[in-house]
């Protein structure tokens, strides 16, 4: 059916989504519409002509921020030779703007009636993801030239101005214009919609009064901040257009969300997640380090602003924690829902020591590192005071907020993602593998930097004296010695939860793995039962709850794929790594260089294309920063001291591949390799920070 798929356009935390005539016609099952900081400001914006809907021709969105609908008139069936076309472009700016430009192409005049239908329902996202509307009451007013929709509840509010620039009869329902167009002649309008805050200014002035810091990257700064990434030398055109698409969309998710005043991250991803998210925007800022470093410390210092300090079982909020996602909508406001911010993530915590030791190993920002001190400390301290809930040295988690907290507090978070083998589900609390190397790495990382930086080599000796208990003891308890392979998790009895998951590359990434055991892991990473063809599954094809199109169940996650890359990498596997990135870029030409959230688990003989989970998020900053991390990889770009090392090997139809101007503490350096077997790149330094 014309009109069905999916257009998107953002900026920061506003965006919309249409379909291809650049309607906006909202339903469960297509949830269209302008949002701006978790609400909905339209959820009608239909045009016509004389009653009937234009037909698309084509849709121009290269750009992020704007769009370009073509349309002409007449029946689908019908052979196009219009007399008439219309061009809507549309382009965000806190708002949006929209022309509207209706074309004659017969030498005779037309008259015809353009009607605009608008609505408003104020819908909070989560309300919109689950279908669920809001409790207030929505009003609607004509008034000086403009139709506005009101929403109140209580003291929140919430408005949309909607004005034209043409002469018009408005109605609560919409705008109607009479046109009359010469031959070969062009009639026009311009609609301006505007989103309001309580305060009765534009929403995002409204909130920054209240949230220092709430603002969008301007197209001149986005500009900047591109050019200073680096250059890709690559023969390959779908990594080429990847990477592009990669960084353009990584700019586009950035905004500054609220109490650090001037720090940018990435939105989590769009629809559903335009906001922080403490574990992908850690993972986004460790997969971007060598091509946006500045990233990773504004997401250290964001995140600190936002580290609990206190007990709330509300939010799932324990002192030292760090915060797992912040939302600024209806639900969120009336604490129907815990996200201000909600700390329901046991991972986010050692990750953001991960992210502090790897950010100072590129930067050599050592002022940071002792700036952030108490903040890391009590993300460690956090590990063993809070996180090991059953008390024999794991991290577990279970949520106190049965209401409307998160079940999984893992990566893998919907409520089905965490089985035995036979699909059972694991009772609660849980310890999935992956946050047991993600402990063991930040404790390993916490000495180096508590010997080096905070001048306490007692503390860094303890540290490392914990993480080498920890490795025994997770090598002894986790692994299944009749499938030799680490099981997903522990249950509350000790038992091994042992699905065959994909959960053993981050292992493999957090160095946790003893070497004689690493080749069993990448053997079963790239075996046919967890690798699709399109890279590695969620969960292996032969477990109870397998399914190629359940969210974590069996679906190929291209962030996932990375971190296992980078873990391969670690311990030697280079053509392990080039399989996967390969499936990976493979993989992205199907979508335009944008890599999903997630694609389905079929195989590849299969399907001969890679599917797309239904509800993928698309862009999402982890999928976003997904090619950046396997470029790293097959570049085999590590940091040694203030030197930039590198071990590229090159996956089959690659005969170069290169990066110039890799920013780190040893100033920009090129990085060219030309030949496909392994042997050092040629490095050169060419400028200082």
């Amino acid at each position: 059916m014309p009109g069905e798929a999916m257009i998107r356009i953002l900026d920061g935390n506003t965006f919309v989504l249409s379909d291809t005539r650049g309607d906006i016609e909202a339903s469960p099952t297509f949830p269209t519409g302008f949002f701006s900081f978790d609400t909905r400001f339209l959820s009608t914006w239909r045009l016509t002509l004389d009653g009937e809907s234009p037909q698309p021709l084509s849709v121009d969105d290269v750009r992020y921020f704007d769009v370009r609908f073509f349309l002409v008139t007449g029946g689908a069936g019908e052979y196009v030779d219009a007399k008439t076309s219309i061009i809507r472009e549309r382009i965000l700016s806190g708002g949006f703007d929209e022309s509207i430009t209706v074309l004659n192409h017969s030498r005779s005049p037309i008259d015809l009636t353009l009607r605009v239908d608008a609505g408003a329902d104020f819908a909070d996202l989560f309300g919109v993801k689950g279908s669920q509307g809001g409790k207030g009451r929505v009003r609607v007013r004509v008034e000086e030239g403009a139709l506005r929709f009101i929403y109140q509840r209580e003291t929140f509010r919430r408005e949309t101005i909607i004005s034209s620039s043409e002469r018009c009869d408005i109605d609560e329902r919409g705008f109607t214009f009479t046109v009359h167009v010469d031959g070969h002649g062009r009639w026009s309008t311009r609609f301006r919609v505007r989103a309001l805050g309580s305060d009765g200014r534009e929403i995002r002035t409204s909130l920054q009064s209240t949230r220092p810091g709430v603002k969008t990257l301007t197209r001149d700064e986005v500009d900047a901040w591109l050019e200073e990434t680096p250059r890709l030398i690559s023969d390959n055109e779908v990594l080429t257009r990847t990477y592009k698409r990669s960084l353009i969309d990584l700019a586009a998710l950035r905004f500054s969300p609220l109490i650090s005043g001037g720090s940018t991250l990435p939105a989590a991803g769009l629809p559903w997640f335009m906001t922080v998210f403490g574990r992908d925007t850690i993972f986004t800022s460790l997969q971007v380090l060598p091509f946006v470093p500045a990233l990773a410390a504004e997401t250290l210092l964001e995140l600190a602003a936002m580290q609990a300090h206190h007990w709330d079982d509300f939010r799932d909020e324990e002192p030292g924690k760090i915060a797992h996602e912040f939302r600024y909508g209806e639900t969120a406001a009336f604490e129907e829902q815990p996200h201000t911010p909600y700390y329901g993530t046991a991972d986010a915590t050692p990750l953001y020591v991960v992210l502090l030791d790897e950010y100072e190993r590129w930067s050599g920002d050592a002022d940071l590192v002792r700036r952030l001190e108490s903040v890391a400390r009590a993300a460690l301290g956090w590990i063993d005071n809070y996180g090991d809930l059953v008390g024999n040295g794991y991290i577990w988690y279970q949520r106190r907020n049965l209401e409307t907290g998160l079940e999984n507090q893992c990566w893998k978070d919907s409520p089905d993602s965490i089985s035995y083998k036979d699909g059972r589900l694991a009772p609660l609390p849980r310890a999935t593998c992956e946050l047991q190397g993600y402990a063991y790495d930040a404790k390993i990382r916490g000495a180096r930097l508590a010997r080096q930086f905070w001048n306490d080599p007692e503390y860094a000796d303890r540290l490392e004296r914990e993480a080498e208990e920890l490795k025994q003891r997770f090598n002894r308890d986790f692994w299944v010695e009749d499938g030799q392979f680490y099981a997903l998790g522990l249950d509350p009895e000790g038992k091994s939860v042992d699905a065959l998951t994909s959960n053993m590359g981050h292992l493999l990434w957090s160095g946790i793995v003893p070497p004689e055991r690493a080749g069993r892991v990448a053997d079963h990473l790239l075996g046919p039962r967890l690798f699709s063809g399109w890279g590695v599954r969620t969960l292996a094809t032969t477990e109870g709850r397998y399914n190629p199109v359940g969210y974590h169940v069996g679906t190929v996650w291209p962030f996932d794929n990375s971190i296992i890359a980078w873990g391969l990498w670690r311990y030697g596997f280079r053509k392990e790594v080039a399989r996967i990135a390969s499936a990976i870029f493979d993989a992205s030409q199907y979508f335009g260089g944008r890599l999903p959230e997630a694609i389905a688990g079929y195989d590849r003989d299969l399907t001969d294309y890679p599917v797309l989970y239904p509800t993928a998020c698309s862009p999402q900053a982890w999928s976003t920063g997904t090619p950046l991390l396997l470029v790293r990889a097959l570049l085999g770009m590590e940091p040694k001291g203030d030197t930039l090392a590198c071990d590229p090997f090159l996956p089959a139809g690659f005969t170069q591949l290169g990066l110039l101007e890799v920013p780190g503490r040893w100033g920009r350096v090129d990085i060219v390799h030309g030949e496909r077997e392994v042997r050092p790149a040629t490095v050169r330094v060419t400028s200082p920070l």
